[in-house]
């Protein structure tokens, strides 16, 4: 408003005084204007900074998934790169490459649909798998600078590989489905996420009259604990800062037909660029377990790329 009385004396020593009355209802209709336009451009930015801040990196999991779904209408391309140093068939550096299309279909529903082409159980590279994966979310209880989710989820795959190993993965390694729920809790910079799920292998084996020694396993309970801590931003200013995120998995596998087992540690680095690109780099390693299984130890890396309302019809 100093503004304005800069203008009006300014005006009054410069013009009549009957057109003044009138300007100075204009000008103060205008710098009314103007300042709305700033109000609004300062609760927008607030809004921003909020909406960034609850996109929740430090839950974007590497090797699970958290109870929280992408955003809706947004569309996600995810290339991974999953290898071993040395596997126990042929002793070699074995890869399996893994793209993913990953759909928001509103807020409560998300589907992945994906392949896999890799050399893990041939001698050379071949497309190896389908899946398709889905994720319900039926509760959200949301509150400031924290949240608690939950969503149910179904993961179906078939595969060309043949049945080398204990160890149950549809990751390209085995025919089956999946059914889960998941428990996902954040506070301000840390997220930690609980997922219970049972697989059970469906291969043509599992309804043979063949006696297979050792037995095959057919079904498997799948136990995940989960942590993010985001690390950087200290504080969220703009939406092009890089995030780090950081990450600690706990992965157990235990086999309900046959007594065999496997606990795994996952530690992975996350970068977040542009809040629509992520990094991810993984090692995951056995602590115990009795799984006759294609490696003890696992790399992963992928990178994933989210377009934001690419499905909201215009």
């Amino acid at each position: 408003m100093r503004t304005c009385s800069i203008i009006l004396s300014f005006w009054e020593r410069n013009n009549d005084h009957s057109s003044t009355a009138v300007t100075r209802k204009r000008i103060y209709e205008c710098l009314s204007i103007f300042k709305e336009l700033l109000i609004m451009k300062f609760f927008l930015s607030i809004i921003f900074l909020v909406t960034v801040a609850k996109s929740n990196g430090q839950e974007l999991f590497v090797y699970t998934e958290p109870a929280s779904n992408m955003p809706s209408h947004s569309l996600s391309v995810k290339l991974t790169e999953h290898f071993v140093t040395k596997d126990n068939i042929y002793g070699k550096f074995s890869q399996r490459f893994m793209p993913q299309l990953m759909l928001g279909i509103s807020k409560k529903i998300m589907v992945h649909i994906g392949g896999t082409i890799s050399n893990m159980h041939t001698t050379n590279t071949k497309l190896e798998s389908f899946n398709l994966y889905a994720k319900y979310r039926f509760l959200s209880k949301d509150e400031i600078h924290k949240h608690f989710r939950m969503a149910v989820f179904a993961d179906v795959a078939a595969t060309k590989a043949p049945f080398h190993y204990d160890e149950v993965s549809l990751m390209g390694d085995k025919d089956g489905i999946e059914l889960g729920i998941i428990a996902t809790q954040l506070w301000n910079r840390l997220a930690i996420s609980g997922t219970v799920s049972n697989t059970q292998v469906l291969g043509p084996s599992r309804t043979s009259k063949v006696l297979y020694i050792p037995p095959r396993l057919y079904q498997v309970m799948n136990y995940a604990f989960s942590a993010g801590y985001l690390v950087l931003p200290k504080e969220y200013t703009d939406y092009k800062q890089t995030n780090l995120n950081l990450y600690t998995e706990l992965l157990i596998e235990q086999g309900l037909d046959v007594k065999k087992y496997c606990v795994d540690l996952a530690p992975a680095m996350q970068l977040i660029f542009n809040s629509n690109s992520k990094l991810n780099i993984g090692y995951r390693f056995q602590l115990s377990g009795n799984m006759q299984r294609m490696a003890n130890t696992s790399w992963l890396i992928s990178f994933e790329r989210t377009f934001l309302n690419a499905l909201k019809h215009k």
